[in-house]
């Protein structure tokens, strides 16, 4: 079973940046054969997907929902086991707890959009606020 932590959550103000990270382990496969994803979950709400990335054996391609588009950015770490997500230029309506999450068949991130069921290993998450 894959497990994942993630770190770099905090406090930032509103337009500022902040990083996250994501260590897998418990891998079968190098990370580059899954779909990994970043999701978010504010409080009294679904959990959602943020962005997304293909697997790297399918083109590494990625997916942005709407308000990550331009803000935020998914990389694969030098380390085959990390995920980031650099997030610039946040907003309130950011704050949320942050999830990396991986599907081992190697699908859930498509062109038009985040399958999170298919997302299969999750972390227990990070705390990010954006505040004043």
């Amino acid at each position: 079973q894959v497990q994942f932590v993630e770190s770099g959550g905090g406090y930032v103000q509103p337009g500022g940046s902040l990083s996250l990270s994501c260590e897998a382990s418990g891998l079968t496969l190098d990370l580059d054969y899954y779909a990994i994803g970043w999701f978010r979950q504010a409080p009294g709400k679904e959990r959602e997907g943020v962005v997304c990335m293909y697997s790297r054996v399918s083109g590494g391609a990625t997916y942005y929902v709407d308000s990550a588009k331009g803000r935020f950015t998914i990389t694969r770490g030098n380390a085959k086991n990390t995920v980031y997500l650099q997030k610039n230029s946040v907003k309130p309506e950011d704050t949320a707890v942050y999830y990396c999450a991986a599907a081992d068949t190697g699908y859930g991130c498509y062109s038009h959009g985040i399958s999170k069921a298919e997302f299969d290993s999750w972390g227990q998450g990070t705390q990010v606020t954006v505040t004043s």
